[in-house]
């Protein structure tokens, strides 16, 4: 296992307002809430910002010491683990997955509603798997293989055929801001899922539905900030993913245009609430951090990401990485789904051990917490929270 950890620099204090135990963390750590200048923040690009996290690093061997340990211990556990517990068993989601598509198929040929809202509900679950599980996570974390070219092949196939995304943009905007820089206020903050203009009912339960079709226009968006030669390869490759789909549903199903478009539609929107709720929910709401002054790796991972409960449907089409194994996917980025499940019970130890956070809470417990805050949450600029580590 190739584990890259990128180390993150200790905070430095500077006179905080507001002093608040976080849960679960013991008597080891406390967060200081400081409102941060949003102007400031606004005016700084995501170029200063890293080179003023990058002045900001220093060594911490408290922490470091602690990530290392972790580290090896993962390590151990992934070299004793066969192929099968490494890749064969996501693998083999995959594989049924791809199975459910000409059933799918096969059920929208019939004159019969109810087959035809199966076929839909089987591509929708297909299409999940293929986007988020296989695109969203392990193929842009080069998790669904060890060799690099087939790493490249699956990222193209998943990220941009399946999920109409450059893989590119994906890499950039998901694995190197957002698990770089987790809850780093200005870069990966998860401010990308706002949509402040929207009320809450309509961004909860009506926005995702829309999904499919921004999806769309932000790839092609991504796409014309490219170079001119990966843009116009990664191009034809969203646009053959596309034409793909929908000629075998005229072709294959027998679908009408309009038809083939609506299910298109209909699958491809068939789990965008819960898409959505999962991604604001592991992340906002939990601290956030100013680019001078942030937690080491191990510290800003158990603080700021949470895990839900196991759910069959979300666990089999979102990946284990994206609901139950959150914390273990931020801190280990190159496990996949399956390992990722499988070292949860070593890293909750540990953390819990050294009076680190460990965040779990329920989807409806989370989601009654947003709909009951929504603006402090979604609306408002976040409190900024600084570590004071007590030895």
């Amino acid at each position: 296992m190739e584990e890259e950890v990128e180390e993150l620099s200790p905070n430095q204090i500077n006179g905080p307002s507001k002093v608040e135990v976080i849960p679960g963390s013991g008597q080891s750590s406390v967060i200081h809430r400081t409102l941060g200048d949003k102007q400031d923040s606004a005016n700084c690009g995501k170029d200063s910002v890293k080179d003023q996290l990058s002045k900001s690093e220093s060594t911490d061997g408290g922490e470091g010491r602690r990530m290392r340990e972790l580290s090896q211990m993962v390590q151990g556990v992934w070299k004793t683990s066969s192929w099968w517990e490494r890749y064969g068993i996501d693998w083999m989601i995959i594989g049924l997955a791809s199975c459910l598509l000409p059933i799918g198929f096969l059920c929208l040929r019939s004159q019969s509603l109810f087959l035809c809202a199966l076929g839909t509900v089987l591509h929708g679950l297909a299409y999940f798997v293929f986007t988020v599980k296989g695109g969203g996570h392990m193929a842009s974390h080069r998790t669904l293989c060890q060799s690099r070219t087939w790493g490249k092949f699956w990222a193209t196939f998943f990220v941009e055929v399946c999920s109409c995304v450059p893989a590119q943009a994906g890499e950039e905007g998901h694995v190197k801001l957002h698990h770089g820089y987790t809850n780093i206020i200005g870069l990966g903050d998860s401010s990308i899922w706002k949509a402040p203009y929207l009320s809450c009912l309509i961004y909860m339960f009506v926005a995702p539905l829309a999904l499919p079709i921004l999806t769309v226009f932000v790839g092609f968006k991504y796409v014309t900030q490219m170079p001119l030669v990966p843009g116009l390869r990664s191009l034809f490759w969203m646009i053959f993913g596309l034409c793909s789909h929908f000629h075998l549903l005229v072709h294959v199903s027998g679908l009408g245009y309009s038809s083939a478009l609506g299910c298109m539609y209909l699958s491809r929107a068939l789990l965008a609430v819960p898409f959505i709720h999962v991604n604001i929910f592991q992340h906002i709401g939990l601290p956030m951090f100013s680019a001078s002054n942030r937690p080491r790796r191990l510290q800003l991972m158990t603080n700021a990401v949470l895990n839900l409960p196991r759910n069959p449907i979300l666990d089999w089409t979102f990946g284990h990485s994206i609901i139950s194994c959150h914390i273990e996917h931020h801190l280990f980025p190159h496990l996949s789904d399956h390992m990722c499940l499988k070292v949860k019970p070593l890293v909750s130890k540990y953390v819990h051990d050294h009076n680190l956070p460990y965040h779990e809470d329920t989807y409806m417990s989370r989601l009654h917490l947003f709909l009951s805050n929504y603006k402090e949450l979604m609306v408002l600029a976040p409190p900024i929270a600084q570590l004071v580590e007590f030895h």
